[in-house]
């Protein structure tokens, strides 16, 4: 089972800043998972909120800031100035980070709340321009945003995300419309499901695991991946399962 880290090393780190997803590649772990929208001039950012009130001192919509506006925002409120000025990071700028890094990033489209025109051509043209292809996934909210990456380039991994009560007969829904991966919440999700997603080749990575025995339930139900806050204590214990058989 993979372990991915969920806005970088966000448990301890301010979420999806770089300083989140370089302590997050030093735990080794498997990947990380990151969000992208658009700025107001049409740059791909990474951040969660379509608003910045919750992480950083700002107010207001991701779209309505330009960028050189938007990176002013320390988005390390959360953590009351713990680990200084942490900007909003250009997913460019993450691109050019992630092209060294042994990892895999999982990059959620943010088209489910505000549908950002032209958000999956700008991201896939950052992928292909660090050569980040074969390194890469995309999952989001809006199955339609999964189907336009697809339209750009038929050889992309991509998974459905769906919220905690998830959807029947989910191993064939994502093998209907070609989507490689399923991505629930890990409440709603069963074993039969897990079984139903392999029968139709269908990887299964669930979200947010933080506590063990969840973390242990998806390894015995054969989950792909698991996407944490806490990668490090994630990846130590699969690694310690691994080399005991």
């Amino acid at each position: 089972m993979k372990v991915y880290a969920h806005r970088g090393y966000s448990g301890k780190y301010p979420e999806n800043t770089m300083l989140a997803f370089q302590k997050a590649a030093e735990t080794g772990c498997d990947g990380i998972e990151l969000d992208v929208q658009l700025t107001k001039d049409g740059k791909v950012v990474v951040i969660h909120d379509e608003a910045v009130d919750r992480t950083t001192a700002g107010t207001g919509l991701v779209k309505d800031y330009t960028y050189e506006e938007l990176k002013k925002l320390d988005a390390s409120k959360l953590f009351g100035g713990k680990y200084g000025f942490c900007p909003i990071p250009s997913f460019e700028e993450y691109c050019q980070w992630a092209a060294d890094q042994d990892l895999v990033t999982n990059i959620e489209i943010k088209t489910g709340i505000y549908y950002y025109e032209g958000l999956e051509e700008k991201t896939l043209e950052l992928v292909k321009k660090y050569g980040l292809e074969k390194k890469v996934f995309y999952s989001s909210f809006n199955h339609m945003s999964l189907i336009k990456v697809k339209e750009l380039d038929p050889q992309a991994v991509c998974g459905a995300l769906l919220e905690h009560c998830g959807i029947g007969n989910a191993g064939y829904y994502c093998k209907r419309f070609g989507l490689e991966a399923y991505h629930p919440g890990y409440k709603g999700l069963t074993e039969e499901t897990v079984k139903g997603c392999r029968e139709n080749g269908i990887q299964v990575n669930a979200w947010t695991i933080n506590d063990m025995g969840t973390l242990e339930q998806l390894y015995e139900w054969g989950c792909d991946g698991a996407i944490t806050n806490y990668p490090s204590v994630c990846k130590s214990w699969v690694d310690s399962r691994k080399n005991n058989g």
